[in-house]
């Protein structure tokens, strides 16, 4: 059992690493299972790395909590009692998640089963790895010179929203694209800034990652598979060592870009998508 929470902890620290940074956590965890499995049934892993995303949604929650939570006490007029209202622009922010969220929710929820069957595969992901790291160093390089048009996320426009959701439909179609990598470089396309692209990434995986988990939770449980005490304290590690990583990661992140762009992240992947075309094949 110790062996088993040693590696619950491996899988947490690569989950909350890669999940926030633009490098696929797909990818990685396919890696890591290559050569450290879980003892557990196929069906609770693929449960397991789904809902131990859990941890790292957390860490966003806690992070940006101010944004996040769109009320506010304020109050009544004339009069000492308080009412609960909407902090100024926090309704509007929640409707451009949602919006950008909708594309890839309708893909999930139709397709969900039918994805992983088709792409869930060592090569798939590793080609993914490899075009979208390209991608980030074309796109880096062509934007280099222009300065970004929409510094924040009140500057975002439906429309922008709406191509954000659409790449991030990338990500749920093909494993190894990366959630955060599809969405930053469609952010970055349509001239949003760095650190806008990365926090408005980091609200979108709010809704986003509790539906996939909760989705995947509740077909495991109407599979009617059972689940060991064990596979429950390894969830419970897992998705707690994500979340403490996933803290430090996330503001790392928004340090980084302040100062870098997101080439090496593009080098990165083409790295570990050869690597895993090499091993895996």
């Amino acid at each position: 059992m110790f062996i088993e929470v040693l590696k619950a902890i491996l899988f947490g620290i690569v989950e909350g690493i890669t999940e926030w940074l633009p490098i696929s956590s797909t990818g990685h965890m396919i890696l890591v299972d290559q050569f450290v499995h879980l003892d557990v049934s196929d069906e609770f892993y693929k449960m397991f790395e789904v809902v131990i995303q859990l941890g790292a949604i957390m860490a966003v929650v806690l992070l940006f909590w101010n944004k996040l939570w769109p009320f506010c006490m304020k109050k009544v007029r004339d009069s000492s009692k308080k009412s609960l209202s909407f902090k100024e622009g926090a309704l509007e922010m929640w409707i451009k998640i949602i919006i950008a969220c909708i594309p890839a929710a309708i893909v999930g929820l139709l397709f969900d089963d039918k994805i992983d069957e088709l792409f869930y595969h060592p090569a798939p992901v590793a080609i993914a790895l490899i075009v979208v790291g390209i991608l980030f160093i074309l796109v880096e390089r062509y934007k280099k010179d222009s300065k970004p048009i929409m510094c924040s996320i009140k500057d975002l426009t439906y429309k922008a929203v709406i191509i954000i959701g659409l790449f991030q439909v990338l990500a749920a179609v093909f494993p190894g694209t990366s959630r955060s990598g599809a969405t930053i470089i469609g952010a970055l396309l349509i001239g949003v800034s760095r650190a806008t692209a990365a926090e408005f990434t980091f609200f979108l995986a709010v809704p986003v990652m509790f539906g996939a988990s909760l989705l995947k939770a509740v077909k495991y449980v109407a599979a009617g598979v059972t689940i060991t005490s064990a596979e429950i304290g390894i969830l419970i590690i897992g998705t707690l060592v994500a979340f403490i990583v996933s803290i430090f990661v996330i503001k790392f992140l928004m340090e980084y870009i302040k100062k870098h762009d997101f080439q090496v992240f593009g080098w990165y992947r083409i790295l570990l998508g050869i690597l895993v075309l090499l091993i895996l094949r």
